[in-house]
């Protein structure tokens, strides 16, 4: 058995044509648009790698400036815990420390959240899913459905993410992520950090769509590498003051 990369290029291929015909896409415009016209933010949360997707939505050029990403570290970062706290290897796993990233998150009313997570079954994201639906938020989950599905629960509720979101956007990962087999098992060629990304900036650009259409100015990054790039952001940001962070 040979690995053949082209495989996975044309793998990828069809699913960024296969993708954006999901009408969840739409959705999930709906719900940024909607919090973003009452004053809101779009609050981003992912562990591991999902944490590349929380970024391609809160922070980056071409996205919008009402966004905060909330992460594993900011209960070092914005609490009390030890750094020693990150080096466990279940911190992911662990229900507890969602309570303490929401505590210490800038939320208000309005704020809709995004948790991106491939399996969906971890303690934090589930125990974070379940207390942004209790306080009363929209929120939106990029996961894999396929995965989710054949993966038991690690949440003492035997809940999953999509289980609790209002709209499931499905990345399309196949169980395990990867998708071309070896020959001793297992597998090379990961699949949900580019689909998961590809979903954030469909939604992100749907919004854009959105907003323009209700003849409103999108709050929209420039680069900070192309002139006035950083006075532009510099600008926009000063609106939401608190209320976005843009630390590490």
């Amino acid at each position: 058995m040979t690995i053949n990369p082209q495989d996975f290029a044309d793998h990828i291929a069809h699913l960024v044509r296969t993708i954006p015909e999901d009408p969840e896409i739409t959705r999930a415009a709906d719900l940024f648009t909607k919090a973003l016209t009452a004053g809101g933010v779009i609050q981003a949360f992912g562990s591991g790698h999902s944490e590349a997707v929380a970024m391609e939505i809160a922070g980056r050029a071409g996205g919008l400036v009402p966004t905060n990403r909330l992460a594993l570290r900011d209960i070092v970062l914005y609490g009390d815990a030890p750094r020693s706290e990150l080096d466990r290897y279940d911190l992911e796993r662990d229900p507890a420390i969602a309570r303490t990233i929401l505590d210490l998150a800038p939320v208000q009313r309005h704020d809709l959240f995004v948790i991106i997570s491939n399996s969906g079954v971890n303690g934090v994201v589930v125990e974070l899913a379940t207390l942004v639906k209790e306080r009363g938020h929209d929120l939106i989950a990029i996961t894999s459905r396929t995965h989710g599905e054949a993966a038991a629960s690690r949440h003492p509720s035997g809940r999953k993410l999509a289980d609790l979101a209002d709209v499931v956007l499905d990345n399309h990962a196949p169980y395990g992520d990867a998708v071309l087999s070896l020959p001793d098992g297992g597998a090379t060629g990961a699949v949900s950090t580019i689909t998961s990304a590809l979903l954030a900036q469909l939604v992100v650009t749907q919004t854009v769509r959105n907003l323009l259409e209700a003849g409103e100015v999108p709050p929209v990054y420039l680069s900070a590498n192309v002139p006035e790039g950083d006075a532009h952001n510099l600008r926009l940001e000063a609106l939401y003051a608190g209320r976005i962070r843009r630390g590490a």
